[in-house]
């Protein structure tokens, strides 16, 4: 059964530092026909079930614990019957949304998630966030990059547990040093490529921003 991506765009805010905004959210489901894996869980449940079908969910993978990414891990998982796996560096993160309900499991970097008879091999880059997360399918030549990576630059880095200088190295040392031509699937907005961020990427340093 061949590997396939299923996405969905969802609506809804985002919170942080005493402000709110309006987001839109990609959410990508990972599998075959038999089973898959849901990354990042926005703002409507719905939306990723239909995506999901009645395939087995062996996990809710959290690129990072901004409310945006997260705020239905709890309610998605629950319907599924999926455990929730988050870096433990965004705890923080995680609390402000969910205090009273931890994930089920830790990312941890260069842990290979497994699905449908490839793997999503987890890369640790913080700077949007102390634990964010990317990951890396070489199977499929794909990258979920969460808000570490967009089409027009670095995650922002303007609010609380993040860093600029901190977010371009972690782009630049774990993700331009991939295949050229994998596909970047971030958290928002547009997929791009590795290879048109290289031409991008002492542009955005110079930039700092």
């Amino acid at each position: 059964m061949a590997v396939r991506i299923d996405h969905a765009t969802t609506s809804g805010t985002f919170s942080l530092d005493g402000q709110t905004f309006d987001v839109d959210n990609n959410a990508w489901v990972v599998g075959d026909d038999a089973e898959c894996v849901v990354i990042d869980a926005p703002h409507d449940v719905e939306a990723i079930r239909a995506l999901v079908g009645d395939r087995e969910v062996k996990a809710v993978l959290c690129t990072h614990a901004h409310d945006d990414h997260v705020r239905k891990a709890p309610e998605l998982a629950a319907a599924v019957g999926a455990p929730i796996w988050l870096h433990p560096d965004d705890m923080v993160l995680w609390n402000l949304t969910h205090p009273d309900r931890e994930p089920d499991g830790e990312l941890a970097d260069g842990q290979v998630v497994e699905v449908g008879g490839i793997g999503l091999r987890v890369l640790h880059t913080p700077g949007h966030a102390p634990g964010a997360v990317c990951l890396y399918s070489p199977e499929l030549g794909v990258v979920f990059t969460g808000d570490t990576l967009f089409a027009g630059g670095p995650g922002a880095t303007g609010r609380s547990y993040s860093d600029f200088g901190t977010i371009t190295e972690s782009i630049r040392d774990r993700l331009l040093p991939l295949p050229e031509d994998t596909e970047v699937r971030p958290g928002h907005g547009d997929s791009t490529t590795i290879g048109a961020v290289r031409t991008q990427f002492d542009e955005w340093v110079k930039r700092g921003y």
